[in-house]
């Protein structure tokens, strides 16, 4: 259902948009003093703007599968037991907010690594996120979890992590980033709390942002295309704008579905490239070799070269080898971006490679669309929505 369609089965809208109005009308008044105590710089009062009039919002649960556990289901029973029942599995969640006159492409906001949506919504030091600095220019807004993570939920069941009964459905163990390993792998700086002199990390909010990535388990690029296809069947027609490891699920998602209709990707990783004409893997500092995103059938490829796709890329990345693994793998990935761009439009699509610092935009990290500038950043992704005729009103 397209965001037209929602917005005519709404008879009640417009009493909520007036209740939105008038809340908003409250919060904005407290919203920058809130901002400041999360983060206690007063800088964070910057960046609330006006009241949103808001016609719909909500969240709901898309795709995934359910699993039964062999057995009887016994409910005299008092202790917790798997066996007989059934569990949905594999599920994304999202939320949404659609404003009041929208535009006719709604954008869906997809996470990185580690991560969940969380990311979208509000920068570490309180600022306004893409999610609310979109609705402000008139996109409906959809805001994802990822299976197997944040409000979506993690396979497991009663006992062993991911066990249900004697088989093990996702591995028995997880994986996180600490502090050290995020601060230079995100590029906030060439060592632990040493940031590059340009950097526009809001450095306020570093505390917040360490909270942001969370622990993951196995990471199945099936289970989240499934998913994200599910979720485009049900909203119809919509722009993917995608982060860090998600930049592999919006093309693969743009293969699987023909609701996509443009791609923005904030430091992507893994795009692939058809069977066969993949580049080959390349040294890093230390010899490992880094490989490009695996591989797809030429004539899904080609499903690419029909939409408009942006990569874009922060600053402060090596261009010579490092010894750091965190600083290593975005000089080595920005390569095979090049190639995947060359690619796209060696077969006549319409794909681009963004450097920031190419515009004079300076300093932003691994996550631009929650430095200080952001604003300025999400300019730039106005410009190419418009440019690409992606911004039209719906009617």
């Amino acid at each position: 259902m397209n965001s037209g369609r929602l917005l005519g089965k709404v008879s009640g809208a417009r009493l909520f948009g007036l209740a939105a109005i008038l809340l908003g009308q409250v919060l904005s008044q407290t919203g920058n003093s809130v901002a400041a105590a999360q983060t206690g710089d007063p800088e964070a009062k910057r960046g609330h703007g006006a009241p949103i009039s808001i016609v719909e919002q909500g969240s709901f649960f898309v795709g995934g599968t359910e699993v039964t556990a062999p057995g009887k289901f016994d409910p005299t029973v008092r202790s917790a037991s798997d066996a007989g029942q059934s569990f949905p599995i594999d599920h994304l969640y999202a939320q949404y907010q659609i404003p009041e006159h929208a535009r006719r492409f709604p954008l869906v906001m997809i996470h990185g690594a580690n991560a969940t949506g969380s990311a979208w919504e509000s920068t570490p030091d309180g600022r306004e996120g893409y999610q609310t600095i979109f609705l402000r220019r008139g996109f409906a807004v959809y805001v994802v979890d990822f299976p197997r993570r944040g409000k979506a939920g993690f396979p497991s069941f009663n006992g062993t992590l991911g066990a249900l009964l004697d088989k093990q459905v996702i591995p028995n163990h997880t994986n996180r980033k600490g502090d050290q390993t995020t601060f230079i792998g995100l590029r906030l700086g060439p060592e632990f709390l040493e940031y590059f002199p340009n950097t526009q990390f809001p450095k306020a909010g570093l505390d917040q942002f360490f909270k942001y990535l969370i622990p993951g388990v196995m990471d199945d690029e099936n289970v989240i295309v499934d998913a994200l296809a599910a979720l485009l069947e049900r909203i119809g027609p919509a722009i993917l704008v995608s982060s860090s490891d998600s930049g592999r699920f919006a093309c693969l998602a743009a293969i699987r579905s023909p609701n996509v209709k443009g791609i923005v990707d904030y430091e992507g990783a893994n795009q692939p490239f058809p069977v066969g004409q993949a580049p080959a893997p390349l040294p890093a500092y230390d010899g490992f070799l880094v490989g490009p995103g695996a591989p797809v059938p030429l004539e899904d490829f080609l499903k690419l070269t029909k939409i408009p796709i942006q990569i874009v890329v922060g600053d402060n990345i090596p261009s010579s080898p490092q010894p750091i693994p965190q600083l290593e793998n975005p000089r080595i990935r920005l390569i095979f971006k090049k190639q995947f761009v060359e690619t796209v439009n060696r077969y006549g699509g319409d794909a681009s490679l963004l450097l920031l610092p190419d515009v004079g935009i300076y300093g932003n990290t691994h996550v631009p669309f929650l430095d200080l500038n952001n604003l300025e950043v999400a300019d730039l992704m106005s410009e190419f929505l418009n440019e690409k005729g992606l911004d039209e009103q719906d009617h």
